[in-house]
């Protein structure tokens, strides 16, 4: 089966190329991905699934002890969209197949070498932001179906193709799934791993502090306070802090081989009003990682700890504390444990297509299986084709890989639900 599916793959692949071009077109940044969710509904009815089209509000997140902060993003407008597919009889395992079509700002536009939504092909590669994470998983997806359609094939069990939004920043749009009660006996997430299954993703938080100042003429700026370099008083201390969590991390179960799998970043900063006044406010937007075996609160407690610590050896600081707003992911790390059957059919389908043994990787990034595998016990695989540049400029996917993924893919389908002719 798997050379006819090869040839299957090979007849829809332009196809697929111009639907991978199509969805990268759309500029599907957090908070407007409502239109690529809009296209890719009514696309998916074209092809002939049941659709599924609603939205964060409709599905009691702030009732889960999982969801996550939005802060700035109304889940009214958050378009979540799953596509099912359903045989006259089930005869074999259902499946979940799962992408985020939510994509992180491009940055400046003329650093680009190709422009940003442009999905220009050269030399083999596909660029755009969102090209590699992770549309071009999200093409695989629904192509793997497209070709065991093309060979005349179709699942034996229930498929539920899922494009979700907010994996960039919270989760909730995987979650939501879930709530809305799609269940499967295995998912497969298929975002830009080179063809590895992620056997451990850490979890990540994100939360913002928000300083004070005193603001006088820069003339006579000590008597007043610099809430700029306040801020970066905290993030010093926050750096120091990540330091120990990583000495911590030698001995760690899964990452003691990884050099400082928790990384912290102070990605955003605002603040001040006028170049000659000291600044009497500013924002610093956070993100710092967590391992699987550490809990989220604890965490969480432990951020703050680190900014009191630094606080209470400043004066102003003591006398004017600093917030800290969790405003985004509060996100558990995830193993995904050896030994699932889902894996081991995954791992035969990869052999079948590549002709070696499917490897593992320990990523300090997060990802949504943690939803599926840590929080309702599916088996989640994270497994997809090879690309570069994530939250990069140039981003970009190998169209040479995203066959073979497809490919492989397709296969898994086939041995994990079963098929039956059309």
């Amino acid at each position: 089966m798997s050379d006819a599916l090869r040839h299957a793959v090979d007849a829809v692949f332009d196809q697929q190329v111009a639907f991978l071009q199509d969805i990268v077109r759309f500029p599907s940044r957090r908070g407007e991905e409502a239109p690529l969710q809009d296209w890719l509904a009514r696309d998916f009815a074209r092809r002939g699934y049941a659709v599924d089209r609603y939205t964060l509000a409709d599905v009691g997140l702030a009732g889960h002890e999982k969801s996550a902060p939005m802060l700035g993003v109304d889940p009214a407008g958050s378009i979540q969209v799953v596509a099912t597919h359903r045989p006259p009889v089930s005869t074999g395992r259902s499946l979940i197949l799962q992408g985020h079509i939510d994509v992180v700002p491009e940055g400046p536009a003329a650093m680009w070498t190709h422009p940003p939504y442009a999905a220009t092909i050269r030399d083999g590669w596909l660029y755009g932001r969102g090209a590699n994470d992770m549309k071009a998983g999200v093409s695989c997806m629904v192509f793997a179906l497209e070709a065991l359609r093309a060979a005349g094939l179709a699942p034996a069990a229930d498929v539920y193709l899922q494009t979700v939004t907010e994996e960039e920043s919270t989760g909730n749009g995987a979650l939501s799934t879930l709530l809305r009660g799609y269940r499967a006996d295995a998912v497969l997430i298929p975002e830009p791993t080179h063809h590895t299954i992620t056997r451990t993703h850490t979890g990540t938080l994100w939360f913002r502090l928000r300083v004070q100042g005193v603001p006088v003429h820069v003339a006579v700026a000590q008597d007043g306070s610099n809430a700029i370099m306040s801020a970066y008083h905290l993030i010093q201390a926050l750096n120091a802090h990540t330091k120990t969590l990583n000495e911590a991390a030698k001995t760690d179960t899964w990452y003691a081989a990884i050099r400082d799998p928790i990384k912290f970043n102070p990605g955003i900063i605002r603040g001040g009003d006028w170049a000659s006044s000291t600044p009497s406010w500013c924002e610093v937007d956070c993100r710092i990682g967590l391992l699987p075996s550490m809990d989220v609160k604890a965490a969480m407690a432990g951020v703050e700890r680190a900014v009191q610590a630094a606080v209470s050896g400043d004066h102003f600081l003591a006398n004017n504390p600093p917030e800290i707003i969790w405003n985004g992911f509060q996100a558990d790390g995830f193993v995904l444990e050896p030994g699932s059957d889902a894996e081991a059919v995954l791992a035969a389908a990869h052999g079948k297509v590549h002709g070696t043994a499917m490897e593992d990787r320990r990523t300090t990034a997060v990802n949504d299986t943690r939803y599926y595998g840590r929080y309702f016990n599916i088996p989640a695989l994270c497994y997809g084709p090879l690309g570069e540049g994530n939250h990069g400029f140039d981003e970009r996917t190998s169209l040479a890989d995203l066959r073979q993924c497809t490919h492989t893919i397709a296969t898994f389908i086939a041995d994990w639900c079963g098929v039956t002719p059309l």
